[in-house]
Formats: structure tokens, C-alpha cells, sequence
């Protein structure tokens, strides 16, 4: 967690700051022993995960990746670990991550190891994160292990933007259409169902059926706000409950035409999170194991963890996949060769960039068809709700040129 202090030095001076902790007595223990008097404590905003946030309250992934760049940049250049981690600090200007960076300079410099000063802080990084770095504590090649991460991350993230990117356009066109047939319904239909009113005659049906709706849209307008706000609210709720996550997570996974998309995309991001830790010299049961807590869909995370157990246990790993039916029949084939071979690792590899460019092709394609497709039935739902209204005054001209 994160506390923001009002401190006295033992010189008299008072200073504010904020630190990091796993709880407020073990933050109050710490100062005190170096000798400052704690004149205020008070925990801040949560803050859980790495975030894509603008504010300067959060760590953002740019700012975390150029951090271990420059990390491995000095490690490679010879320069020890608790030097590095100093010249870093000092010089970031995001007040979370220094506050991070102090109590993990403070740490190592004391002996803790860097991967156990990064797992202090709980979720706050990413399991894959603490793991390569005890991978490459152990293997005496830290710098490599970060690249290597560094790499992964970007690529991630490429392939992440990618997706929103191309998705953005359709979205836009849907949220347009709800407006546009919101202003219709709620604000010009009124106007011409007072205008029909005046005349003693039979509306159309079309005509009618729009009335009725525009008028139980405006009456009941403010129930249709909450109705919609709570069932966003039960969702979300839902969501949050135990378990549940996995099951809409499987559930995403069936869905016809999609499924096969969001299937192949957490196919992708579990065989590169794979490949890195199998990189960083991780054995391929604890490398199942922290894959299953860092994949995105929860669903086959607890796949992979029943995976990694029966692996444990001495079965093959293509094999098991194969069994739980966790991933396509093409990566068990991809995962059997590369444990044929004993190239695993790059064959994982592979895989996440063959899938990767399946799904950039995949969602051009989506993209290239939703966009016609949803300019196509807004013009039609627009034209048909125009013509219902219109067509009274079309019949009364008839009526009147006769």
C-alpha cells in the first residue's frame, strides 16, 4: 500500500513523503528505526497494477519498461545493482515509482534479493516480472533476463494496441447510431405526434408503433436509466464474484465467429509468457504454474494449472494440453515438436507470432466488414423511422390532390 508521511528528522526538520508498504505498523517500525518520528501516516488512493493511466498517481507501463531498460543498460555496462538501482531513483519523476524504487533500493542495499524486494509489493507487478528476475539472480544474467522481458512486454503491448486500435472506428459508429436514434425517438417523434394530433384521423401503423415507443422512452425514461445502471452494476458485480470471471472468461470463448479470435489471442499471450520464462532458465512446471496467474482469461488459467500438475506429476506437456483441450489442436502440435526436440522455448515463440498475425488479419477483416455492415443498418433503422413518420403526410397529400 501506499502511505503519505509528515516525518521528523532527527534534526528537527519536518518533512512529507510518500513510501510503500505492506501495512501501516510494518511502514511505522520501519521509520522509527531510521530515526524519524512520525508525526502523520495516512494511506493513499489503491493502487493495485500497473496502469495506463495519465495521471501522475500511477505507475504507467511506457514509464515501468523505460525503467528496466535503463536497468539492464547499467548492469550490462558493469555498474553493481544497488548503484544502479540509485542513479535510477533519483532521477524518475513519477512520485509512485520513486516511492517504489526507494524501498527496493533500500531493500536490496540491506540484502534482500531484487526479485523479493519487487515481490513486496503484492500485485503492484506483474508475476512474470518477479519471476524473470529470480530466474536471472539465480542464472548470475540479469540484464539478459530484463531485455528479454523488456521485449516481451513491448510486443504484448503492440499486439494489444493493435486490436483497440482497429476496434475504436466501430464502436464510434454504434455509440453515433444510439445517439442519433435517441435524439428521433425522444425529441423530434414528440413534435410530429403533436402535430398528427391535430388532425381526426387514423395514424399508420409504422407510424404508431414509433409514437408508442418515443412516448414510453420519454415516460419511463428515468426507470430506463436505472434499469440500465443496474444491470451494469449486477454485472459487474457478477464478474467480481468468485469463479465467475472464469466462467464468462469460457464463455467469451464459445461464442460463434469471436470465440476462436479471443481463443487464439490468450493462445498467444500464454505461449509467449511461456517462451520468456523458459528463456530466463525457469523450469517448465513452475513456468506453467506462473503463466496460469498471469494470462488474461481465467478460464485457462485454471486449465494451466491443472495442466502444470499433471506435468508435475510426469505426463508430457503436449499431451496434457491435448487432454484439458485448453488451446488450439495447431499449438498442441507446435507444443509436441518442440518438446520432441527439445526446442521448446522457440517453438513457443513461433506460436504466439503465428497466432499473433492470425488475429491482426482476423480483426482487419472483422474491421473491414463491421464498417459497411454498421452503416448499412443505421441507414436503414434511420430511413425506416424517418418514412414512419413522413408517411401520414404522404397519405394526407394524396388525400388532398384528389
Amino acid at each position: 500500500m501506499e502511505f503519505r508521511c509528515r516525518l521528523v528528522t532527527a534534526s528537527g526538520e519536518i518533512v512529507e513523503s510518500v513510501y510503500i508498504a505492506q501495512t501501516e505498523a510494518h511502514l511505522r517500525h520501519e521509520l522509527e528505526d531510521k530515526g524519524l518520528h512520525v508525526l502523520a501516516l495516512r494511506p493513499q488512493a489503491g493502487w493495485s497494477q500497473l496502469s495506463f493511466g495519465r495521471g501522475r498517481s500511477k505507475i504507467t507501463r511506457h514509464e515501468f519498461l523505460v525503467f528496466n531498460q535503463e536497468l539492464a543498460t547499467l548492469l550490462k555496462a558493469g555498474m553493481p545493482l544497488v548503484q544502479s538501482l540509485d542513479i535510477l531513483r533519483v532521477r524518475l519523476a513519477n512520485p509512485v515509482l520513486k516511492a517504489v524504487l526507494d524501498d527496493v533500493h533500500e531493500k536490496v542495499r540491506a540484502g534482500t534479493a531484487l526479485s523479493e524486494a519487487f515481490q513486496a509489493h503484492g500485485a503492484l507487478f506483474p508475476t512474470v516480472y518477479t519471476a524473470s528476475l529470480m530466474a536471472g539472480e539465480r542464472a548470475g544474467n540479469l540484464d539478459s533476463v530484463l531485455r528479454r522481458y523488456v521485449a516481451y512486454a513491448k510486443v504484448v503491448d503492440t499486439v494489444r494496441k493493435k486490436t483497440i486500435s482497429a476496434l475504436i472506428y466501430p464502436v464510434v459508429l454504434i455509440l453515433l447510431a444510439i445517439v442519433l436514434v435517441g435524439i428521433i425517438v425522444l425529441k423530434v417523434v414528440p413534435t410530429f405526434a403533436d402535430f398528427y394530433g391535430s388532425f381526426d384521423a387514423q395514424l399508420p401503423l409504422s407510424t404508431r408503433a414509433i409514437v408508442a415507443v418515443s412516448n414510453f422512452a420519454r415516460d419511463q425514461f428515468l426507470l430506463i436509466v436505472i434499469a440500465v445502471v443496474g444491470a451494469a452494476v449486477a454485472f459487474f458485480w457478477w464478474v467480481g464474484q468468485p469463479g465467475q470471471r472464469a466462467r464468462l472468461d469460457a464463455w467469451l470463448l464459445k461464442i460463434p465467429g469471436i470465440g476462436k479470435s479471443f481463443h487464439k489471442f490468450a493462445t498467444a499471450q500464454l505461449a509467449r509468457t511461456l517462451a520468456t520464462l523458459l528463456g530466463g532458465g525457469i523450469p517448465l512446471v513452475n513456468a506453467l504454474e506462473i503463466a496460469s496467474h498471469s494470462t488474461g482469461n481465467r478460464h485457462m488459467g485454471r486449465e494451466m494449472e491443472i495442466v502444470a500438475q499433471r506435468v508435475r506429476e510426469g505426463q508430457s506437456f503436449a499431451g496434457t494440453l491435448l487432454e484439458r483441450n485448453v488451446v488450439p489442436d495447431v499449438a498442441v502440435k507446435m507444443v509436441e515438436v518442440g518438446e520432441s526436440t527439445g526446442a521448446l522455448q522457440e517453438m513457443l515463440n513461433s506460436l504466439a507470432d503465428f497466432y499473433d498475425e492470425e488475429i491482426e488479419t482476423e480483426v482487419g477483416r472483422f474491421v473491414t466488414l463491421i464498417e459497411p455492415a454498421l452503416l448499412i443498418i443505421m441507414g436503414i433503422v434511420i430511413a425506416a423511422i424517418v418514412l414512419a413518420l413522413y408517411l401520414p403526410l404522404f397519405e394526407l397529400t394524396s388525400v388532398m390532390g384528389r
